[in-house]
């Protein structure tokens, strides 16, 4: 990949990996539900016989958040007894949607709450939330956790790091501007596609006010271990030099001020397109492999449970980064072989490695 490709192709791992292996995203949900269901207090609720639309952007299999959603329809329904409910989960086109609809439809070992709640009506979308989804005037509640740090496309190789935490000077400064560009498209079409009094929830990854990020708040370095490990691989000659360079995640996180800035600013279109800030607040969600470690002691344990939830989000990045002359099984022994190696850091020095989930909690209102 090159400095400007495209997300289009991201996925997170499919058949059930993503939810099995990412207990932290779900425990960032169901600890932020209260907001979600006040937000579903809030919503007008149609008096024509249209149906209410919720929406989960940025879904993957719908597993993580499924418990808060069953939680909010049951409270929709409750309020409003006889009107339609619309459930559209929406993600990138090569979402593993199949699975999602299985989880949906009770046919894994997931339960799903929404069998048991009347007229509810699911659909999917596998549109970028980039661009528009829903017609102008149609949309109760939008929800996206862990989901719009992503951005449409690389502005620059990132070449001394795989992420942008890692980067400085004008490199840095170009996927702030690309993920500034991004937030304001993204919050534009949802603008366009609220009704008025609709809500949006986003719970996105971010920088909080003491400079903690995801996997690095005060042990090891998540995205920096990332970073050793692959460079590591090039020095060993396992990969090339421009495999370690077209390394980047496609990503941007964002401070609160900057997260913020859309919705306070009135010069902004977003704000004079209508949304408003209703909340935001940060909060680090703790590591739940770390934890359980820290009642169990067993290092190889540990490793061994904590590499699939770094794994479930980032393996395609990993993947893209290799050049496309590779053959398949080229790749994957590439990507295991880094993954083991991670995973052997971790059984032999397990202190200090964490992924605690730091997210910007923001609520916003269409007027």
């Amino acid at each position: 990949m090159t400095g400007t490709s495209s997300i289009r192709d991201v996925a997170m791992k499919g058949a059930g990996y993503y939810s099995r292996s990412t207990a932290g995203a779900k425990d960032v949900i169901d600890n932020a539900t209260p907001m979600v269901l006040d937000a579903a207090a809030a919503l007008p609720i149609p008096g024509d016989g249209r149906p209410i639309t919720v929406a989960d952007m940025g879904c993957a299999d719908g597993g993580t958040s499924m418990e808060m959603i069953g939680k909010v329809l049951r409270a929709l329904r409750r309020r409003a007894p006889g009107t339609p409910i619309q459930m559209v989960y929406t993600d990138l086109p090569r979402n593993d949607f199949s699975q999602l609809f299985q989880n949906v439809h009770g046919l894994t070992d997931l339960e799903s709450p929404l069998l048991d709640i009347p007229e509810v009506y699911v659909f999917a979308s596998g549109t970028t939330f980039h661009k528009g989804i829903f017609p102008p005037g149609s949309l109760h509640l939008g929800f996206s956790a862990t989901a719009s740090h992503y951005i449409s496309e690389k502005p620059c190789p990132i070449p001394d790091h795989v992420h942008m935490v890692g980067a400085g000077g004008a490199v840095r400064a170009a996927y702030e501007a690309q993920g500034a560009r991004d937030l304001e498209a993204m919050m534009l079409q949802r603008a366009r596609e609220l009704v008025s009094g609709g809500r949006l929830a986003l719970f996105n990854f971010g920088i909080d006010e003491a400079g903690r990020y995801l996997g690095n708040t005060g042990g090891v370095s998540m995205f920096d271990t990332f970073n050793e490990l692959w460079r590591d691989l090039a020095g060993q000659g396992a990969i090339s030099r421009d495999e370690y360079r077209n390394t980047n995640f496609a990503q941007c996180y964002r401070t609160v001020d900057q997260f913020c800035a859309p919705l306070t600013d009135e010069e902004s279109p977003v704000y004079r397109a209508g949304l408003r800030l209703s909340h935001v607040e940060t909060r680090v969600v703790r590591c739940p492999y770390e934890r359980d470690f820290a009642g169990h002691g067993d290092a190889a344990r540990f490793a061994a449970e904590y590499i699939p939830t770094l794994r479930s989000w980032s393996e395609h990045t990993f993947m893209a980064g290799l050049s496309p002359d590779r053959t398949a099984a080229e790749r994957q022994a590439v990507v295991d072989r880094f993954y083991d190696s991670y995973e052997d850091r971790v059984r032999r020095k397990p202190e200090g490695h964490a992924m605690d989930y730091v997210h910007i909690y923001l609520v916003c209102e269409k007027v």
